[in-house]
């Protein structure tokens, strides 16, 4: 099993918490808004495993950009959709090769609950760039499934990492938070454990049947 990062101090904790579950886990440091190191990443933990059966693409961001439309520029756009879109695509392409190759194989995307139905914290430009992704998402399970690839998204809504808490706390009032705490019927936000369960689950053998699926994880939030 392989994780890719930019940061390799990131990288390095991941390792430790991946040890301390049982699991062997090996890195790479890549950005996955660099054509060449998404391609390279891929291509050497293929050749080292000898196949490749699953991609889960799970980089991506707001990079801190406006979250207000106007003042969005079209590089902060651009920027945006490099990351989420672009990244996943020739994450994507590199790996059905290989999939191909190998008799078929797993893709889970992550997308957002803000490319469905909208977001509080982020802007326009992320938005749109996670609506792309469940939209990609349908369309390659309808060419791959022929040859036995699944792909399938997921679309958490908030999920309270550092990061996020940080940006949620200061662009919302306490009221603001509370009343959006009340619309979830589970009352609480989703932690990163909930969303990689549901991901663990479209990539396991469970799952071999279920492809173009955009599985909403955010605690009954939306239900759309």
């Amino acid at each position: 099993m392989w994780i890719t990062g930019r940061d390799a101090v990131t990288l390095d904790e991941a390792l430790a918490e991946a040890a301390r579950a049982g699991l062997t886990l090996r890195k790479l440091q890549a950005d996955s808004a660099d054509a060449h190191a998404v391609g390279d990443a891929i291509d050497t933990a293929q050749a080292s495993d000898g196949r490749l059966d699953i991609l889960v693409n799970n980089a991506g961001g707001s990079l801190q950009t406006p979250y207000q439309f106007e003042q969005e520029s079209d590089e902060d756009w651009h920027r945006l959709l490099e990351l989420n879109v672009m990244g996943t695509v020739r994450a994507c392409r590199k790996a059905i090769a290989h999939m191909r190759a190998g008799g078929g194989g797993r893709i889970v995307n992550v997308g957002s609950k803000a490319g469905r139905f909208g977001s509080l914290v982020a802007g326009a430009n992320y938005a749109a760039s996670k609506g792309a992704i469940s939209a990609m998402t349908r369309q390659l399970a309808m060419e791959f499934g022929p040859i036995g690839i699944t792909v399938n998204c997921v679309c958490p809504g908030l999920v309270m990492t550092a990061r996020t808490r940080a940006r949620w706390e200061s662009r919302k009032t306490p009221e603001e938070r509370a009343r959006l705490l009340q619309s979830i019927p589970l009352r609480r936000h989703a932690e990163a454990e909930d969303v990689a369960g549901a991901i663990a689950f479209l990539a396991s053998d469970d799952a071999a049947f279920i492809t173009g699926v955009t599985l909403d994880v955010n605690g009954g939030e939306v239900m759309g």
